[in-house]
């Protein structure tokens, strides 16, 4: 995590020195000679963010305690956390879910009419999905 943070520090720097050279450069052409701010803020903000990013991970890293395993190159992948969740692997709810999803966007594209149909479907696959293991040979 330590690396990452160092990363993402460096190419904040690099954006904000690309925005510095940015601006020089529209003031020294003699086309322009002045700031154009549409470019000059979207690199200012990517840096910002950027920033915030490494940021966040250099205080997650010295709030950790320790390196992880992750971090490690000599550790093994039995040292990690092996729980990662349960997922259903025979579940057709997350697929339904996400085309309902897609409908949805459909919707807003081509006809708000649809966007009905959608948010009908993805209510029911979301509920399904939530309470698929309440009913039929999977019930606990």
């Amino acid at each position: 995590m330590r690396a990452n943070a160092i990363l993402f520090w460096t190419i904040s720097v690099f954006f904000f020195a690309a925005a510095a050279l940015y601006v020089v450069w529209h003031l020294v052409d003699p086309h322009y000679g002045e700031v154009e701010w549409v470019g000059t803020l979207a690199l200012g903000l990517t840096g910002v963010f950027l920033a915030f990013v490494a940021f966040y991970l250099g205080r997650t890293y010295a709030a950790q305690g320790g390196e992880l395993p992750e971090d490690r190159p000599d550790a093994n992948i039995d040292d990690g956390d092996p729980e990662l969740g349960f997922f259903s692997p025979w579940s057709w709810w997350p697929i339904m879910l996400a085309g309902s999803a897609a409908l949805l966007f459909l919707g807003l594209a081509v006809g708000f009419w649809i966007c009905f149909i959608a948010v009908g479907i993805g209510v029911i696959s979301l509920v399904g999905w939530t309470y698929e293991y309440y009913r039929g040979l999977f019930a606990r």
